[in-house]
């Protein structure tokens, strides 16, 4: 089977070298379109696929069309490439925002398949979400093992697309950001910026590692407090100032903003 990618931007470059290095593509069934030739000549060159500037020849051959571009450009590339599609071809769409029912009104005769990662792909440690309009079907599964490529993956409803796009890609940044307010607390307390930095980020990732086995997060952070020590003086310093209701809020901000987007 051959797959198309259109758009090379940062999510693109990290869905393809995801594929291109898996055992579900040959590199050589993969082609990438993308108006940038410099995109494409990196692409080329780091992944070992096939490139090309006009996405009509390149959704020609291909059995999987994965669309890796912004909402403003999605109608002008359906529009472009719609009469060269067939039936039999599968469109997996990466635009936040765009319903699988406003891509058929475009596209009506190819089934759709909406695909939601986050900027982690590029480490490979992305959490991906995967819907369509019948979540049973066997490219559903083909597709969730192709993003299975970049990291973690959920089948979900499409109706829980925008909350997934805010807790799995907005919390990125959420994360991001306690982490860096961790290091500051670092550097005020005698570390370089560079240690501090290091240590929040190991720290962050062992804490995760904690609960993948689906263990609680409040008996791990049990596990770490002791009575009357500095754990527990801590954490509560922190809830007495809103960090629980801070961080809800903030979720919450961000998924009303979402579904206000026009």
């Amino acid at each position: 089977m051959k797959v198309t990618v259109i758009g090379s931007g940062n999510l693109g470059k990290s869905i393809i070298a995801g594929l291109a290095s898996s055992a579900l593509f040959d590199p050589k069934n993969i082609l990438v379109a993308d108006k940038s030739n410099e995109n494409l000549e990196f692409i080329k060159n780091s992944s070992g696929v096939s490139v090309t500037p006009d996405n009509n020849n390149a959704v020609k051959d291909a059995k999987w069309i994965i669309l890796c571009i912004q909402p403003r450009v999605l109608k002008l590339v359906l529009d472009e490439i719609k009469d060269q599609l067939n039936p039999d071809q599968v469109l997996i769409s990466t635009v936040t925002g765009v319903s699988i029912d406003e891509i058929n009104k475009i596209v009506p005769e190819n089934k759709v398949i909406r695909a939601m990662p986050n900027t982690a792909a590029i480490k490979q440690q992305s959490m991906s979400f995967i819907t369509s309009l019948d979540n049973e079907h066997e490219d559903v599964a083909f597709v969730e093992k192709m993003f299975g490529t970049i990291g973690k993956t959920m089948i979900i409803e499409e109706h829980l697309m925008q909350a997934a796009t805010v807790l799995g890609a907005s919390s990125t940044a959420f994360f991001l950001r306690f982490l860096r307010a961790l290091t500051q607390g670092g550097v005020q307390m005698g570390f370089h910026p560079h240690e501090a930095q290091e240590i929040s980020a190991q720290v962050a990732i062992g804490a995760a590692a904690l609960i993948e086995d689906g263990t609680h997060a409040e008996v791990e952070v049990d596990n770490v407090t002791t009575p009357q020590g500095c754990t527990i003086e801590g954490l509560n310093a922190m809830e007495h100032n809103g960090l629980s209701s801070a961080v809800i809020k903030g979720v919450m901000a961000a998924y009303q903003r979402i579904n206000n987007i026009n």
